[in-house]
């Protein structure tokens, strides 16, 4: 049996009795035409059973692909699970499908396989890195190397031209003041994953990674920015309850005996309230705990996690933003989004 060919836009064009040129403005929507003449375009289109023009051409005709990359570096039942990761996604993708334009998720390169990762060989318009290392960032060095415009989030400085990011040293140095002027002066801290092979494990203070995540580098520098030295320092593998239990055990079985533990993100302070209560331990009354992130955890009632708050929604909308007008030959900058400070039921003098 033949097969049936495919109509083309030639086809559609004799079909509506106008030239091949209207048929490409009426799809793609630039143009001064009519809507008389659009709507005969379309009325062809349909019934020679006509899907449009196909996607490679498109990109052959435009130079673009309608692609933006979107470099995750964790395991995707990882970020998944993180409701504030997963806003963030959800006003990005929104967003960039208004634009006509799709994601492609791509797994973070390798330090040593920097060459042969999708980052390195897939085919994007610009990209969106959500996570960076403080320097030595291997997908920012392959998208400068191949031309291809990128937008971070929670970048260092100079890093990137387009960057969307939060002041989480000031936010975290706002909780360790708190607890300071509560009285607490064992103050330990659980962090957001380091590096790429992160595991949940107590950190020497002397002896941090480097490079490392820059979300961590910059919440452990709040303690820096207070003249605190945490009486003991836990790496979270991800920023997960599962986690935030295994360091919570750590902590609370740690020589110092902290009598508060500042927590990277509200799931990890969810985690570790959970081994508080495991050990007996009452929050605040035997440990304050605080979080980050502003997440709704209903399950600590009657509990309110005392925490500094980001709008993940805002973010994502702020990323597609920036990553608009990258697209349009623009350099946007730094875009800061701002935190809240929410009062909790976490965090008490010690006692």
């Amino acid at each position: 049996m033949a097969r049936t060919r495919r109509p083309t836009m030639a086809d559609v064009a004799a079909q509506a009795g106008v030239s091949v040129s209207t048929v490409s403005l009426a799809y793609s929507g630039a143009g001064p035409l009519t809507e008389e003449t659009r709507a005969k375009v379309m009325a062809a289109a349909a019934e020679l059973d006509y899907a449009g023009p196909s996607a490679q051409a498109r990109a052959l005709r435009s130079g673009r692909t309608g692609i933006v990359g979107v470099v995750v570096h964790e395991r995707l039942v990882r970020s998944l699970r993180d409701p504030l990761q997963l806003r963030i996604l959800d006003a990005l993708v929104e967003d960039l499908g208004e634009l006509g334009v799709g994601v492609l998720l791509l797994p973070s390169p390798a330090a040593d396989d920097r060459d042969r990762s999708l980052v390195a060989t897939a085919a994007m318009d610009a990209a969106v890195v959500l996570r960076v290392r403080d320097h030595d960032e291997p997908a920012l060095e392959i998208l400068r190397r191949r031309g291809i415009p990128a937008v971070a989030m929670e970048a260092p400085d100079g890093a990137v031209t387009a960057h969307v990011t939060i002041d989480d040293t000031a936010a975290t140095a706002e909780l360790v003041r708190r607890l300071q002027r509560l009285g607490h002066t064992r103050i330990a801290t659980v962090t957001v994953p380091m590096t790429d092979d992160a595991r949940t494990r107590l950190v020497d203070a002397e002896a941090l990674p480097d490079p490392m995540w820059t979300a961590a580098r910059h919440r452990l520098d709040a303690f820096t920015q207070t003249g605190v030295t945490p009486c003991a320092i836990v790496e979270s593998e991800a920023s997960n309850v599962e986690a935030g239990m295994q360091a919570g055990r750590l902590l609370l079985a740690h020589p110092s005996r902290p009598t508060a533990i500042v927590c990277h993100s509200d799931l990890l302070a969810g985690g570790v309230i959970v081994a508080a209560r495991e050990a007996g331990l009452e929050v605040p009354r035997d440990l304050s705990v605080t979080g980050f992130d502003g997440l709704e955890l209903p399950w600590l009632a009657p509990l309110q996690l005392t925490t500094q708050a980001q709008d993940g929604t805002a973010k994502g909308h702020a990323i597609a933003a920036a990553v608009r007008d990258v697209l349009s030959g623009g350099t946007p900058g730094e875009i800061r989004i701002e935190l809240e400070l929410r009062e909790g039921t976490t965090i008490a003098s010690p006692r």
